[in-house]
């Protein structure tokens, strides 16, 4: 392809700063220039100084870190001793992808936006910020602001003579071409472990853990369902402390797997080689070569998720039914978002039901466009509570549409049952965004209300026995005979003097009481261990409102009883933050 080459790197954690590379590599195809798509961990750091034109796409994870495939470049870029000068030839862009309920909203992406320019490159425009907590999610930030850069670039690189943008109703080839194996059928794969044991597992090795044990642990009448699951880690080569998370790749029902392939009118006992067109593209290393649609479609395609935008537009280019291409294309336009947003993501639709909804279209979808029209499934990540347990609310609620929205990797877990037969589940561990402090005495208070407990549990067990007997636990529910969550364990911690337990029972009288109202009703205790004893602070559960409301309790008690003014008090609250000694973990 003309033109000079682009560069786009992402740091990415949970898939979706690799999902917006992806759509930056196919809007630079479209305006005719070469790009290159590449984690920032996979590529030559080194290489950067000859680089003219580059766009980073990163995410920011816990406590303001980068993500995993994006720390080694994280190192070398903040290196002390790089020349100032090292990459005055390179105009960039930075897209951040973050959080606004963290504290250290997109914290990456403006940190490597300063870093950029002090090593001398040209920022072709300020760094993006996308917020997860928009109702529009970070497209709202992404989309004007990708217009804004796209003009800047074919200012500098324009269009070869003769040559136009490739308009989105028309379709881009697949990267991959799936060659199909005549007279190969699938064969059900075996529950056995193959990977490498030189090495612990990983997401491209996983361990298929045998499940141990599935309960549910709140109340039959209760209006939610949790789960406590055990799985038996034992000649995993698995090790874990206290903060850190699970991850588990989860599988589509059977249900669905057939409805998609009748929609699609493929076989699922069919057979095929992938092979990508691009000599630079490699196939995914999930997927077994040769490979079953079954396989690919129940393992693989994430045909439960709410589809983005970009599956529109590709959706369009396939389309061979005029009314049916005009609805697409309106969804996948700039002016067509508040109709996408009500049509989509307002009521949790998701690729499955959309692709029911434009039968015709789904229908004339060639087999190799179907791993650029749909993601791949990402792993979710739990908090392990001890051992290896894990702690599951099942996800279930209605929206405006027939079928009740169900959380693709709970309601999976949810449906096994160890006691029918063995289970296995593919999983792997990694740090979490929690540390828990070293030195010995430091006392910690604890915010976990709801599911947001279980890395407490496991911080709880590991500090006591280690002797620390400074743990104080702030744990709320709505009813304690529903969900009080390890309500025993606690309990026989208190009579031991272990733990400071303070429980708040939000539905068990007229006026609901939280957590952060607790807080403030022991503000003298909470400040007195923070200011006066050195004690880490930490706060895991929803990030809905609670993260906000606890934080304002916290600030309220800085000033009530810490004597400080409300510019002192947000201080005091950064100044914990900078030294790690408040920390969260909050998810949607």
């Amino acid at each position: 392809m003309a033109g000079p080459r682009l560069l786009v790197l992402f740091g990415s954690q949970t898939g979706t700063a690799e999902d917006v590379a992806e759509r930056l590599g196919r809007e630079a195809q479209r305006r005719r220039l070469g790009c290159r798509v590449l984690a920032l961990d996979a590529y030559p750091v080194v290489n950067l100084i000859n680089e003219p034109l580059v766009i980073f796409v990163c995410a920011t994870t816990g406590q303001g870190e980068p993500p995993d495939n994006m720390k080694n470049f994280w190192r070398f870029i903040f290196r002390k001793n790089l020349p100032l000068t090292s990459l005055c030839q390179m105009d960039f862009a930075v897209l951040g992808l973050g959080d606004s309920s963290y504290t250290k909203f997109n914290f990456v992406a403006k940190k490597l936006h300063r870093r950029l320019l002090q090593l001398g490159g040209t920022a072709l425009l300020p760094a993006c910020l996308g917020d997860d907590q928009h109702d529009l999610g970070p497209d709202a930030a992404i989309d004007p602001w990708l217009q804004d850069l796209w003009e800047k670039v074919l200012r500098l690189h324009p269009t070869p003579s003769g040559l136009g943008v490739i308009p989105p109703g028309v379709p881009l080839p697949s990267k991959f071409t799936l060659q199909f194996l005549q007279g190969a059928l699938r064969t059900e794969e075996p529950c056995v472990n193959t990977r490498d044991p030189q090495g612990p597992p990983s997401e491209l090795q996983p361990f298929l853990a045998p499940m141990v044990s599935n309960q549910r642990v709140t109340s039959p009448s209760h209006f939610q369902d949790v789960r406590l699951i055990e799985f038996d880690i034992a000649g995993s080569g698995i090790s874990f402390a206290a903060g850190d998370v699970v991850l588990i790749r989860p599988e589509n029902s059977a249900d669905h797997v057939q409805q998609f392939c009748q929609v699609l009118g493929l076989d699922p006992d069919q057979c095929f080689i992938l092979r990508p067109r691009d000599p630079d593209t490699s196939c995914p290393v999930q997927l077994p070569q040769p490979c079953s649609i079954q396989h690919l479609v129940s393992r693989y395609l994430d045909i439960a998720s709410v589809p983005r935008r970009s599956f529109f537009e590709l959706l369009a280019g396939l389309s061979p039914n005029k009314l049916e291409r005009e609805k697409l294309l309106e969804f996948s336009s700039a002016q067509g978002q508040e109709a996408l947003y009500d049509y989509s993501n307002r009521p949790r639709r998701t690729i499955l039901e959309v692709l029911c909804d434009f039968p015709h279209t789904a229908g004339a979808v060639p087999p190799n466009y179907l791993l650029d029209l749909i993601p791949l499934i990402r792993p979710r990540a739990f908090s392990v509570a001890s051992s290896l347990l894990v702690l599951v609310a099942v996800v279930q609620y209605w929206t405006r549409l027939k079928e009740p929205r169900r959380g693709l990797c709970s309601c999976w877990l949810a449906s096994l049952d160890p006691e029918q037969g063995p289970v296995h589940v593919p999983l792997w561990v990694r740090p979490g965004s929690l540390t828990f402090p070293k030195t010995p005495g430091t006392p910690v208070v604890m915010v976990g209300p709801g599911t947001g407990v279980a890395p407490f549990r496991a911080a709880i067990q590991e500090r006591v026995a280690q002797g620390e007997t400074g743990n104080v636990l702030f744990f709320g529910c709505r009813q304690q005979d529903q969900d009080f969550y390890w309500e025993a364990e606690w309990r026989q911690l208190e009579r031991q003097g272990c733990l400071t337990l303070v429980t708040a029972f939000s539905r068990e009288q007229e006026q609901k009481v939280y957590v952060q109202h607790r807080l403030k009703e022991l503000g003298a205790l909470v400040w007195g261990l923070l200011d006066h004893h050195g004690a880490h602070f930490y706060l895991a559960g929803n990030a809905k409102t609670m993260p906000a409301d606890v934080t304002k309790a916290l600030t309220s008690i800085f000033q009530e009883h810490g004597g400080l003014s409300g510019t002192e008090a947000a201080s005091y609250l950064a100044r914990l933050q900078h030294m790690l000694r408040f920390q969260t973990e909050t998810w949607a």
